[in-house]
């Protein structure tokens, strides 16, 4: 169904276009505002139809009607974490043998289609829009927005923490400062080295014992693979991370252990948490906590 959101109008942008305000206060991108100039009435001041370059009133109020999307992930029924849902967000708890998309190796078993199916049930219709993604073989948090205005004040506002095993022992925390480039435009893998862009990795020692370590990290960048690429560059990888030489599991062992934001429509914060797979806890159980 389409969503309305309304916006009240303060002082500041009094006898200004309507456009200030969308690309201001509303922070919506210029696509989906051109994308509401060609809808019937997606745009509309005071209940009448408005043009962007309408002026606004203090105390006018301002509504955009975002339409259903019309390009939909296949609807499969499959298990689905749920941790938090309203009109705007849904976050799950991924497990780590979960993919996010379909691609040619993961046709119709992916979060997409196990989101498509959960939200046809409540009658929505919406594409998948991941504000982050998590690679397979990772678990934990995932924030997806159900229409274009979300996942435009999302973007790049989500601040995440992670949990992860690594072969080697940690003491106290750290700050891995390294650039990540792709060697091979055809492979998936990654590298750190000089000519990529910067990757910035920060992690926090929870516990070291038998040769492992277990790590609360956060990132002040988002590579892809940077927690892997950084940790495997510096000769401790992942447990379990096979393309980037970590052994013994089947999986991996990282897992998004929180996601914080400020909600796109009500401005309250939000602290979106997930509990770790049982293979994690398991491992953890063998590793003593630092005590402080």
């Amino acid at each position: 169904m389409p969503r309305n959101i309304s916006f009240k109008i303060p002082i500041e942008y009094n006898n200004k276009k309507v456009v200030h305000f969308l690309r201001g206060s509303a922070q919506l991108s210029v696509r989906l505002i051109n994308a509401l100039k060609r809808c019937e009435d997606g745009i509309m001041l005071n209940d009448t139809h408005a043009r962007t370059i309408d002026l606004l009133s203090v105390g006018d109020t301002l509504t955009v009607n975002i339409p259903d999307d019309k390009v939909l992930p296949e609807p499969i029924c499959m298990p689905l974490d749920i941790v938090y849902e309203d009109n705007d967000i849904i976050a799950v708890n991924k497990s780590p043998f979960l993919a996010m998309h379909p691609t040619h190796n993961h046709q119709g078993n992916t979060l997409a289609n196990a989101m498509a199916w959960h939200l046809k049930q409540k009658g929505v219709s919406t594409a998948f829009r991941a504000i982050g993604r998590l690679d397979k073989g990772t678990s934990g948090v995932v924030i997806c927005a159900l229409n274009k205005y979300a996942a435009a004040r999302l973007t790049g506002n989500i601040q995440k923490t992670y949990i992860a095993i690594v072969q080697g022992v940690f003491e106290g925390e750290g700050t891995i400062d390294q650039p990540i480039c792709r060697p091979d435009p055809m492979k998936t893998l990654r590298a750190c080295g000089e000519q990529g862009d910067r990757a910035v990795t920060h992690w926090q020692s929870l516990g070291t014992g038998d040769g492992r370590s277990l790590l609360r990290i956060r990132l002040e960048t988002g590579r892809t693979h940077q927690i892997r690429v950084h940790f495997a560059h510096i000769g401790a990888p992942l447990c379990g991370d096979s393309m980037y030489g970590g052994t013994g599991f089947s999986h991996q062992l990282l897992h998004c252990e929180s996601a914080e934001f400020i909600h796109p429509v009500t401005g309250h914060p939000l602290k979106i948490t997930a509990p770790l797979p049982w293979e994690m806890i398991k491992t953890a159980q063998n590793i003593p906590p630092i005590v402080v």
